[in-house]
């Protein structure tokens, strides 16, 4: 017989309802946010999500264009690991070359010869150039209209740059209002950085500010680049993590099916002694003894669920899973249990089964700390996939990493070589990531106002909700009416 039997059925997130509270003025959508912790940092400090959703380590999900759009708006997208280490690494040095505010410039000298200069700019895809010495002090700026390389090719740049005296220069700025300020009081479209040296630190794009201004969500390291996350496994950790380290990767998320395994452990350790400083997200498990022997190992945050996603078959093929809900309380009771002795919140993520914005507002509430998802994003605009026209419906691929499409490139996640974890299909197209989310996030804001729940820390503390009948759930959507609009029109009832 077996060691344990849960008679209690796991629930799933669409079983549970939120009861409302009192909303106060405190409380009203405009006063509410949605700040959350990502992961903890070795030093003690804690990543923070303005938006606490994270794109799913998936091919058809997260690839550098969901990563810089996703990361504009507060949130972060997993690069998955299911590909080589260098296409991987040079996704991460994308997203963190975006300009985002302090940029740091590939100089030249002054006697490299503008043939040289241009094809810099058409293998790298910048149009201006700090001219420096060999010591690196500020000598000019040379931009694609100040010379033609079928003249000027063999002309060395420092014959054609802008010198430094007649350039507008930041002494040791920091702050990118101070920057921008003297943007637009030279009239300048760049502002060279500079140390009390005058050896160059960075150039400012008043373009980039401007991206900054329009995105005060976006989330930026110390040195104002987009946050970069990116899934490792467990299998070729020891060549990958360097590779990510080095393209200037912020967080690591062990991609894993079952994370409560030696492995995980394994590889958290050998992280640990390699790159000590580099935050890492472990999982994916879906009990309390899973979290425990996570964060034992090392890890700063921890990922729960198992078999909920869309895409996903481990439990009718293996049998392994468990709603995710059940899970997410299991893993709390437990993450809470951990914070009451020591003090030390870690943040848990909801992963698998979370469809729309009340999925996502339940996970919050029953004690998440963020929640990643795949079907969502793989809608997008952003994602790496191409629409395609089906039966007059622009769709998007979408494929599970435990499919046989993926799976070529998931040695550790998927050990097993006879049988799939995952399916292929369609998702309908959605539009442009910055047309969607925002409304995802006016649905959770109001659902907290409703509780009368400032932050997501008063959510959890303060939330009430309740287990409904498949006749109640039932009754919470549309019925009885001839329903307009949509995808067709309907006729929905509950009798004839």
């Amino acid at each position: 017989m077996a060691r344990r039997i849960h008679l209690e059925p796991s629930r799933t997130l669409t079983e549970f309802r939120l009861l409302p509270g009192l909303t106060t003025r405190e409380t009203s959508i405009d006063q509410i946010s949605l700040a959350s912790p990502l992961v903890l940092c070795p030093d003690g400090g804690t990543i923070t999500l303005k938006t606490p959703v994270l794109a799913a380590a998936m091919q058809s999900v997260s690839g550098p264009r969901m990563g810089i759009e996703l990361a504009r708006l507060g949130g972060a997208a997993v690069i998955y690991c299911s590909q080589p280490i260098a296409d991987e690494a040079a996704m991460v040095a994308k997203i963190k070359a975006h300009k985002a505010g302090f940029v740091e410039p590939q100089a030249v000298g002054p006697e490299t010869p503008l043939r040289e200069v241009d094809a810099l700019r058409r293998r790298e895809g910048y149009s201006t150039f700090p001219v420096v010495d060999v010591k690196g002090h500020l000598l000019g700026l040379i931009t694609r209209r100040d010379y033609d390389a079928r003249i000027h090719g063999d002309v060395p740049a420092k014959e054609r740059m802008v010198p430094r005296a007649q350039l507008d220069v930041g002494v040791a700025i920091t702050d990118l209002e101070e920057a921008n300020a003297l943007l637009i009081e030279g009239h300048r479209a760049v502002l060279p950085i500079v140390d009390g040296d005058d050896r160059l630190l960075a150039l400012v794009f008043r373009k980039d500010i401007e991206d900054h201004l329009d995105n005060p969500d976006q989330l930026v390291d110390e040195r104002k680049r987009l946050l970069a996350v990116a899934a490792v496994n467990t299998h070729d950790y020891e060549s990958r993590v360097p590779a990510l380290v080095d393209a200037g990767v912020d967080v690591l998320v062990i991609d894993s099916s079952d994370g409560h395994t030696t492995f995980q452990r394994d590889t958290l350790a050998w992280i640990r002694r390699r790159s000590p400083s580099l935050p890492v997200i472990g999982g994916n498990v879906i009990t309390g003894d899973g979290f425990e022997y996570l964060v034992a190992a090392g890890a700063g945050a921890v990922k729960v669920g198992m078999g909920g996603g869309s895409m996903c078959i481990t439990q009718e093929q293996k049998g392994t899973g468990r709603g995710l809900a059940t899970a997410v309380m299991d893993v709390v009771a437990a993450r809470d249990r951990y914070e009451a002795k020591t003090g030390v919140h870690v943040p848990v993520i909801a992963d698998g089964g979370v469809v729309n914005s009340k999925d996502v507002v339940i996970a919050l509430a029953l004690g998440a700390d963020a929640i990643m998802m795949g079907r969502f994003f793989a809608r997008m605009e952003e994602s790496p996939t191409e629409s395609v026209r089906i039966n007059d419906r622009v769709m998007k691929p979408y494929w599970g990493e435990g499919s046989a499409r993926a799976r070529e490139w998931s040695p550790a996640r998927y050990r097993q070589a006879a049988f799939v974890e995952g399916v292929e299909g369609f998702v309908e197209y959605a539009g442009k990531l910055r047309d969607n989310l925002p409304l995802l996030v006016t649905k959770v804001k109001a659902a907290m106002s409703s509780c009368g729940c400032r932050t997501i820390a008063e959510l959890h503390a303060n939330a009430e909700l309740e287990l409904v009948s498949a006749l109640a759930i039932r009754e919470g959507k549309v019925h009885d009416i001839l329903q307009l609009g949509g995808e067709a029109d309907s006729l929905s009832s509950w009798s004839t």
